[in-house]
């Protein structure tokens, strides 16, 4: 393929195949419709299978089920329908199973603007689900990086056996750019499942030190073991052990923290000598990044952070810069999420300014660049 005019949510679908999708589930919701509308026409074509559900809470289900049967499944919503999912998004954790949810998130709550952009779904990625769990997250904001982070996402969901969840807006998933896609650079090749033992009677996928993930055979191979969300044992099967509960809780967590900082990724510039630094993520970063270039044009000495690993949030990053900066603002399309991050991870004498985005429109490069002089004339 040579250079094409695609859309952020069209990359997605070409990354997805790249990494080897073979099983969409979804409900058609603005603005994430574009991913299931190709994976319709597209997957069949690779030997994939397109299905769509009555709703999210069955789609994110059927992702499971092909999942467990050894097929790379992914689904794709925006905020109600990511509402629908968290039970069923708990159980995958819980039960470790590897799915992509691309979610486009869109002004809310509750139906909201649906073709508004927003980011005010972010701490629902984290935290939508009860229960103590990981979470991995990427944030794209360029039609490469859609094609490039749902790769990502594929891998580390492998790697890790749970959730991953490719977090776009509105404005990233329906802007367009030209992109080539075969000669895209440092596409992360996704692991096999297994190796599993020859000797299938008794082998236990549970049973795997405090800081892996568990290794599920595909369902209908010879293996058996039970799949349940409860606490379980090594084979699968139900237990109220406070050690077993203990431990199984703790490698959930300790699998994500020991690669945490293979996990992180992020997008820093001007940082060497700057006195303020912008921080911002997927649309907003475009805007941050251009504040910022203007500024450095008339010898503000202002610096430039993206988070594109979301969750978990690159605190040890940001706390490392606030070291050598008195002044922090956040551009964030919601009231404050993000926000909350950088303050929990900043060192105490630096300050932190919040730049809200909650009128269902990008944050614009002026408003940043006015921000930024307001700060460092203080």
């Amino acid at each position: 393929m040579s250079a094409k005019l695609i859309q952020g949510n069209e990359a997605v679908v070409y990354g997805a195949i790249k990494a080897g999708l073979k099983f969409f589930a979804g409900y058609p919701i603005t603005p994430s419709t574009e991913i299931a509308e190709m994976c319709a026409r597209d997957l069949p074509k690779v030997g994939g299978v397109f299905i769509q559900m009555e709703d999210e809470i069955s789609s994110i289900a059927a992702c499971i089920g092909a999942s467990l049967g050894g097929f790379r499944a992914m689904s794709a919503t925006s905020g109600p329908g990511f509402s629908l999912m968290q039970e069923n998004i708990g159980y995958a954790i819980m039960a470790e199973v590897s799915v992509i949810i691309v979610n486009v998130q869109r002004m809310g709550p509750s139906t909201g603007i649906a073709t508004a952009p927003s980011q005010s779904d972010y701490m629902q990625v984290r935290w939508g689900t009860h229960g103590d769990h990981p979470m991995v997250s990427f944030a794209p904001f360029s039609v490469e990086e859609c094609f490039t982070e749902v790769v990502r996402a594929f891998y580390w969901s492998e790697r890790i056996s749970s959730v991953v969840v490719l977090l776009l807006d509105e404005v990233v998933a329906h802007m367009r750019e030209g992109i080539d896609i075969d000669n895209i650079k440092d596409v992360v090749q996704i692991p096999e499942r297994g190796p599993f033992p020859e000797e299938k009677e008794g082998y236990r996928p549970y049973r795997v030190e405090i800081d892996k993930g568990a290794k599920l055979p595909p369902l209908g191979t010879g293996y058996r073991f039970n799949v349940t969300g409860l606490v379980h044992d090594e084979l699968g099967f139900p237990v109220e052990n406070p050690e077993k509960t203990e431990f199984l809780i703790k490698r959930l967590h300790n699998k994500v923290d020991a690669v945490e900082d293979e996990i992180t990724s992020y997008d820093e510039r001007y940082t060497e000598d700057a006195e303020v630094i912008v921080i911002s993520y997927g649309s907003v970063a475009r805007s941050s990044l251009r504040a910022v270039r203007e500024l450095r044009k008339n010898n503000v000495r202002v610096g430039f952070f993206r988070p594109i690993t979301v969750w978990p949030f690159p605190s040890k990053r940001v706390r490392e810069l606030s070291k050598n900066v008195k002044n922090i603002i956040v551009a964030e399309m919601s009231m404050g999420q993000m926000v909350l991050e950088v303050r929990r991870s900043i060192v105490e004498n630096c300050n932190v300014t919040l730049i809200q985005g909650i009128k269902g429109e990008l944050i614009t490069p002026d408003i940043i660049y006015n921000t930024v002089n307001e700060v460092i004339s203080k």
